[in-house]
């Protein structure tokens, strides 16, 4: 799923980021990695930009960007840990 798909207030773990130019330099200072969990704390009106956080930490993204972010709802990591799927 991707970031722009999480509703506010669901939490994730970022798989993934993908081609966004210098921006993906300046995320990963920020703490925007890999395996991080990511809140989505609200969404504009017009769906743009996202806000998010990351540990204490609490960043605008444009809707475009975090479309290009992967992640997995902690919801569906638990499911699948219950299972045994890992």
């Amino acid at each position: 799923m991707k970031l722009s798909e999480v509703h506010p207030k669901q939490k994730a773990i970022i798989k993934s980021i993908g081609d966004i130019g210098e921006l993906k330099d300046r995320l990963m200072e920020l703490g925007v990695l890999c395996g991080e969990p990511v809140q989505v704390v609200r969404i504009a009106p017009l769906g743009d930009p996202v806000e998010i956080r990351i540990g204490d930490e609490h960043l605008a993204l444009r809707k475009e960007d975090a479309e290009k972010i992967e992640v997995e709802a902690i919801s569906q990591l638990r499911k699948r840990e219950r299972k045994g799927l890992s």
